[in-house]
């Protein structure tokens, strides 16, 4: 296994140094990075982002807000948040396997003398409350699997800064933002601090390795990190993006996350439109809105499209039958 010691805090370069270890080093190797943000909301490939975040909290607190590749829904991070990053091999079990992934830090978590287990989609909790949750991305035969660790996060922060949705607190039975995630720090027998916590996750992941070497990022490593830091990461473009007024939307949720389809209808045909949620999938969703443009507003001829398109690719857990019934019916 290959280690990229990261001590980087700029979460636009962070994001970044994963995308290009992902397409650029191609080793066979599998690839570890773990990196602490200063305070930043990171918000999923597929969300709104205007929609996810309260911007005026946001701008009064100097909080940085990035999108990341993978899907998923909006996190906070600060420096009491740990996170990890996983690349390899798209093949065999890895594919859509969060808890093979989350695995180490549970693990972790037991011998420090915390009892954590997997949940849901992808999250781990202790006493039935979230300290971390995962997201994957894949290109070509390569997948990248990110986590997020509640440390010792300032949850305050995280209940102001987040327009978590009414459906997803309520699908989980949850009263509040506050009460349904806690810090791992809060149940640690023996005290440490975030980057002691970072180092000790580093040497238990490396340690199931029989080969580990350390990859040190090379001038025109970071050269080009940097480049997409600037070009991509810290751009409007792609933090925001650009997207019409529609005349149109529906939005429900189902197992495998939220769906919020957004369409501009002509004359029966569809003219515009937008698929956001916090659903994870292989493929980006911008490829399936491009095909549903100049469908008739029909349930059959959308049926049709979304039957021809590798749909499963889009979303994991949600079905055409799930699309069919956010897009059609109340």
């Amino acid at each position: 296994m290959l280690y990229i010691k990261n001590e980087s805090n700029n979460p636009y370069f962070n994001l970044a140094l994963e995308e290009y270890a992902l397409k650029n080093l191609n080793f066979r190797d599998d690839i570890i990075i773990l990196w602490i943000n200063e305070p930043t909301v990171v918000i999923g490939r597929n969300q709104n982002t205007i929609e996810e975040i309260n911007s005026k909290f946001i701008k009064e607190h100097n909080i940085n807000v990035v999108r990341r590749m993978s899907g998923g829904g909006a996190v906070y991070h600060d420096h009491g948040n740990v996170n990890y990053t996983f690349i390899t091999s798209s093949e065999g079990d890895s594919a859509n396997n969060f808890r093979k992934f989350t695995q180490p830090v549970i693990d972790l978590l037991d011998k420090l003398g915390v009892k954590a287990e997997f949940s849901g989609r992808n999250d781990i909790t202790i006493d039935g409350k979230k300290v971390s949750g995962t997201a994957q991305y894949y290109f070509k035969d390569r997948m990248l699997h990110h986590g997020a660790i509640l440390f010792n996060t300032d949850l305050n922060i995280l209940k102001d800064v987040l327009n978590v949705k009414l459906d997803k607190i309520e699908s989980k039975g949850i009263k509040s933002v506050r009460s349904r995630v806690a810090n791992v720090y809060e149940y640690l027998p023996s005290k440490m601090s975030p980057d002691e916590f970072k180092e000790a996750l580093s040497k238990f992941i490396l340690s199931a390795s029989d080969e580990n070497k350390e990859y040190v990022l090379t001038d025109e490593d970071i050269a080009a990190i940097n480049k997409m830091k600037d070009e991509k990461y810290s751009t409007w473009e792609w933090v925001y993006g650009e997207s019409p007024n529609f005349d149109l939307q529906k939005s429900k949720r189902y197992a495998g996350g939220g769906l919020d389809i957004r369409l501009n209808i002509q004359n029966g045909i569809i003219k515009e439109c937008k698929i956001f949620g916090d659903f994870f999938g292989k493929k980006d969703k911008s490829e399936l809105e491009k095909l549903l443009i100049g469908t008739s507003f029909k349930e059959d001829s959308v049926r049709d499209i979304l039957n021809s398109a590798s749909f499963e690719d889009y979303f994991y857990g949600i079905t055409i039958d799930d699309f069919i019934d956010c897009m059609f019916f109340e």
